[in-house]
């Protein structure tokens, strides 16, 4: 992802290793957009996302999803995800997502 982002020209990026990291560097640093896995360590991609939603409604949080995930991001999109991608992730879906949200 981050070197998909980079290629694209976005330098600005922090990375978590955890939900509990995650939501508390969105409170940090209010990025413009998340991408997040459905599956994380500690706090799900679900519950964290939950979480920043409840710090910004408005929140832009992309949902990364795997074959085997697809059935959580039904539950990601009732709790306020903006969109999701599927992995294996690729610069086109990232662009295509970036492109969505500029618009």
């Amino acid at each position: 992802m981050k070197k998909i982002l980079n290629g694209l020209g976005i330098t600005e990026i922090e990375e978590a290793t955890d939900g509990i990291q995650a939501v508390d560097m969105y409170a940090k640093f209010m990025p413009d957009v998340v991408f997040m896995d459905i599956v994380m360590p500690k706090k799900t991609g679900v519950d964290a996302l939950r979480d920043i939603i409840s710090l910004n409604s408005g929140a832009r949080v992309v949902m990364a999803s795997s074959v085997g995930t697809q059935s959580n991001l039904k539950d990601a999109i009732e709790n306020g995800a903006y969109d999701f991608i599927q992995k294996p992730l690729t610069e086109e879906g990232i662009v295509k997502i970036l492109e969505k949200i500029k618009s």
